[in-house]
């Protein structure tokens, strides 16, 4: 086994989040909220807290809508 420099690295170079990338990861969790069958005007509304908790639960989405319709 080797003790060269591969060994020894640790992640100091992580790379950080640009706004621009932020904003278009959050339009995409926006758009797919809106497959789900949300409406767009409610997802608009919405804060970007609260769009990646729903993304995250899909089930919870289609309930959602289920219900007002």
């Amino acid at each position: 086994m080797g003790t060269g420099r591969t060994l020894r690295k640790e992640s100091h170079v992580r790379p950080c989040k640009t706004p621009a990338g932020k904003a278009h990861k959050s339009a995409a969790q926006r758009r797919r909220l809106v497959k789900f069958g949300m409406k767009e005007e409610d997802v608009k509304l919405m804060g970007a807290e609260e769009v990646r908790v729903l993304v995250q639960r899909p089930t919870l989405v289609k309930k959602l809508v289920a219900k007002q319709a």
